[in-house]
């Protein structure tokens, strides 16, 4: 695969998404016309995280901010392969 790969992004996030309606979560998968598609994670109706799959090295990570964070924000990181990456970025998004 490519190193910026937007449908292995898609099929990271898409997956991730489901794991996380598994845990009843409310997620919405964005795609815009520019740009890497995003991951929406909401509660209460608001987003409260933006989860990216990108391709750091030889394995995929969701990285993701806080929706009012900067550009210039870090950000978490969790392998993408990792079982409990759906509880890790829910722990996030609910701290």
């Amino acid at each position: 695969m490519k190193p910026h790969n937007p449908q292995a992004q898609f099929i990271h996030l898409l997956r991730l998404g489901w794991d996380l309606r598994n845990l009843g979560v409310c997620t919405s998968l964005v795609l815009p016309v520019t740009g890497p598609p995003v991951l929406e994670v909401m509660q209460a109706g608001r987003t409260r995280l933006r989860v990216m799959a990108v391709r750091r090295s030889r394995e995929w990570v969701f990285t993701w901010r806080p929706w009012w964070a900067g550009i210039r924000w870090r950000g978490e990181w969790v392998c993408a392969e990792a079982d409990n990456a759906a509880d890790i970025i829910v722990a996030e998004a609910i701290a």
